[in-house]
């Protein structure tokens, strides 16, 4: 049951199916018009084709335009919510792909693309796109108190300040659709659900005209992998290089993350963001702290592990440092010999009858069956503030950018989580067979200008950051030096719900491009 849990979690939400709510208090953000050569347009090529059964209830690509207000001044855009036909080798539609994209109207030359998308695997691009990306935001405030009220703002740390964007829902999520349930399940697979993407990524960059645009991805969770995997369909199918990479709190290397827990390395690289989960639910978080439970992680705590189980002082001394650490009891530490695996999930000392969140280590809520050793209720996040994105989503894209469809709009789609083929494509195995460091590996060796940016939230338990620093030091230095960056930011999975932590990332990725671009007009 918790392996199920566990590949859920990792789409960000649980399943939620939002229909079109109602207006915003505030007034249409945009108005659809007839837009010039240089707004990217999209048109709906196959409409026609693909115009019945449930592709029929896709409406035609919706174009607005709009102003984003930026620090340094006003920035007109324009907005295309619409699908992308993708066709089998008898001509005939498979299914369509929604999509978001944003351009800036005044674009100059050399102006990159993002393509994004989140993870799951089935989970819809409207995390990114109105928690991080996009020119509009949903805030959460800092208990998750707005969940229950959505409301959009303008985004002053939108990426359309320096990249223009394309946001993607893999078939099976948001409203990406195939003709029938037997094709569907034709895409839930590493291989096929990257070429289908790298394919629509391919329709709209010649669509588009885009082919001369600096390309990027950006991908979170599961997406982190699926970006990797796209990058290289793109370069292998559609001759396509990527400029980078931007993974948020990935998926990199199966057997790390889904491996056995009971391994030292594992329990070692997961015990600096309990650490950090606990220093915030303290309010004594200190990046200081973080690293010094890093070094212990890799040293004294490795050791002890890795060898017979201690005695005497020793033990109560490695188990008494452990419990002050990441404020799950003593007793309870000493029972599990210090591999700490889940129990922090309901035993952490200031989260007395509460569970603490795997999504976000720092955040607990009253435990709805205290009376069970086992976890049994919802996740904070996972079940929580953020299923308000799917109905924010609907609500926007129908009465601000013009989609309007009868659909629901699959945040996370369960079914396609739970067909997910893992070993087609990795030489079998399953998840934990699934890697995605050689693809970064080829993606650096001949692709000279190609890096990398790996961000992290400190307390994210569900993927922790030292799983994928593990990986990212592993790297070939002649590959990775001045190419590949880790970053880590306050908050957990989905760090980027916490304000500042968003301005930061958004600082750091403005940073990341700008230094990329260099390297591509330098080759």
């Amino acid at each position: 049951m918790y392996q199920k849990r566990f590949l859920l979690c990792l789409a960000l939400a649980s399943m939620f199916l939002a229909t079109p709510a109602a207006p915003q208090d505030h007034a249409p953000h945009g108005t659809q018009t007839d837009i010039s050569s240089n707004a990217d347009t999209s048109p709906d090529v196959g409409t026609a084709a693909a115009g019945s059964g449930i592709l029929g209830l896709l409406p035609a690509n919706s174009v607005t335009e709009h102003v984003l207000k930026t620090s340094t001044g006003d920035l007109p855009y324009t907005a295309t919510a619409g699908t992308l036909v993708l066709y089998g080798q008898d001509g005939k539609p498979m299914a369509k792909m929604f999509y978001t994209a944003y351009a800036a109207r005044d674009r100059t030359p050399g102006r990159p693309i993002t393509f994004a998308f989140n993870g799951g695997p089935g989970a819809a691009s409207a995390y990114l796109h109105l928690g991080l990306v996009g020119p509009r935001i949903l805030e959460f405030g800092p208990h998750g108190e707005g969940g229950t009220s959505p409301a959009l703002t303008d985004n002053p740390d939108s990426w359309l300040a320096f990249t223009d964007l394309v946001l993607i829902d893999p078939v099976g999520t948001g409203w990406s659709r195939a003709t029938n349930d037997k094709i569907a399940s034709d895409f839930y697979g590493i291989g096929e659900d990257a070429d289908s993407i790298a394919k629509a990524i391919a329709l709209y960059v010649a669509q588009n005209d885009r082919m001369a645009a600096p390309k990027f991805i950006l991908g979170e969770s599961y997406g982190g992998f699926r970006a990797a995997k796209v990058a290289t369909r793109l370069k292998d199918s559609q001759g396509i290089l990527v400029s980078g990479i931007v993974m948020l709190s990935p998926l990199i290397e199966g057997n790390l993350l889904f491996g056995d827990r009971r391994y030292p390395l594992w329990a070692a690289l997961q015990l600096p963001s309990l650490a950090a989960g606990e220093l915030e639910r303290k309010n004594a978080f200190d990046p200081a702290a973080v690293a010094e439970a890093e070094k212990f992680a890799m040293t004294d705590y490795l050791v002890a592990l890795s060898g017979p189980e201690p005695s005497g002082d020793a033990a109560k001394n490695l188990y008494a440092r452990i419990a002050q650490m990441t404020g799950i009891p003593e007793a309870v530490v000493t029972r599990a010999r210090g591999f700490l695996t889940d129990v922090y999930v309901k035993n952490s000392k200031s989260a007395s009858s509460e569970v603490v969140s795997r999504y976000d280590a720092s955040l607990a809520a009253p435990d709805p069956y205290p009376e069970s050793d086992s976890e049994e209720g919802g996740d904070p996040v996972l079940d929580g503030f953020t299923r308000a994105y799917g109905a924010a989503f609907a609500s926007y894209a129908r009465n601000e950018l013009g989609f309007e469809t009868e659909l629901t709009y699959n945040l996370l789609a369960n079914n396609v989580n739970e067909k997910w083929k893992w070993s087609q494509n990795e030489n079998g195995g399953g998840r934990t067979r699934a890697s995605a460091a050689g693809d970064i590996r080829e993606l650096l060796s001949v692709i000279p200008s190609f890096r990398l940016l790996v961000a992290h939230g400190y307390s994210d338990a569900l993927t922790p950051y030292g799983i994928n620093k593990y990986v990212i030091d592993h790297l070939p230095a002649t590959l990775s030096a001045g190419r590949v960056e880790l970053k880590l930011y306050r908050g957990g999975h989905m760090f980027y719900t916490r304000t500042g932590s968003r301005q930061a990332l958004s600082a750091d990725a403005r940073a990341f491009y700008s230094s990329s671009l260099e390297k591509v007009q330098g080759e």
